[in-house]
């Protein structure tokens, strides 16, 4: 009987990869469909105009956060105070929008004999998204929460659910607690001071302090944080370049499917 006769085995390498063959960046789309008018205004918000305020939209809501996320990414605490805040308006914001949707839902099946499908455009407008933080994100998903409140009460007042009065309040409504998201994000203003500059005390910490007030001292110690914060890098310049949102050429023309008094 033969013995077995076995084949010397490949030895197992434990060298890195080499650059050529580790995996590209990751690259990926978004896009926010919008049905009515009202949702694609607050898209780019409203300049002040003819006495009128000013109305801030997704794209200053964006751009403004991508300040403050490399100002927390920079150690800054105020930044990161704003990141907390940010995450519960945006909180708050998405239940009232969550709130308003099952009452109208309610209405909706108040009479089972009718089956009632929610309105929506012949032709939806869709922005392409390209942001540098998450909650810019959760910022443009509140939005598409809005447009889909605003079908469904422009459905129930087509159907005699709900009279003009009563849908416009909700619409108004519901438009004031986004903008109102969208607004807390511009109470902020940058000093560059770090956590360290805070605790050593100077006079740009002082500046900050009477710009927007004491830092709680659980944010400081970093005991409470946003539950979305970037890493804490510093950097030799101040800030990096970032993605911005940019409007698809098609939302330059309003919809005609939904023409009328909506002011948001």
């Amino acid at each position: 009987m033969n013995p077995e006769i076995s084949s010397p085995q490949e030895p197992v390498t434990t060298a890195p990869p080499k650059a050529a063959d580790m995996p590209g960046a990751l690259r990926g789309q978004a896009w926010l469909t919008l049905q009515t008018r009202q949702a694609l205004r607050l898209v780019r918000g409203r300049k002040p105009i003819r006495g009128k305020p000013a109305i801030l939209g997704l794209v200053q809501f964006a751009e403004r956060l991508r300040l403050i996320w490399q100002a927390a990414r920079d150690d800054d605490p105020w930044a990161d105070w704003w990141l907390i805040r940010v995450h519960e308006s945006v909180e708050a914001s998405a239940r009232y929008f969550e709130d308003r949707k099952t009452k109208l839902e309610d209405l909706l099946a108040r009479d089972p004999a009718m089956d009632i499908t929610v309105a929506g455009s012949e032709r939806p407008s869709r922005v392409p998204l390209q942001f540098a933080n998450p909650y810019a994100y959760r910022g443009a998903r509140l939005l598409g929460q809005y447009d889909t409140l605003v079908c469904m009460v422009l459905t129930v007042r087509r159907v005699g659910l709900l009279d003009s009065e009563g849908s416009d309040q909700v619409i108004r409504s519901c438009g004031r607690k986004l903008r109102s998201t969208f607004t807390v994000v511009h109470e902020y203003r940058f000093t560059g001071v770090s956590r360290e500059l805070l605790v050593r005390g100077d006079a740009k910490s002082d500046a900050a302090r009477a710009a927007m007030g004491e830092v709680p001292d659980e944010i400081v110690d970093g005991e409470l944080r946003a539950p979305i914060t970037p890493r804490k890098l510093r950097f030799p310049t101040a800030y990096a370049q970032h993605g911005t949102l940019q409007v698809a050429p098609s939302l330059a023309t309003p919809d005609p499917a939904h023409a009328g008094n909506d002011d948001p």
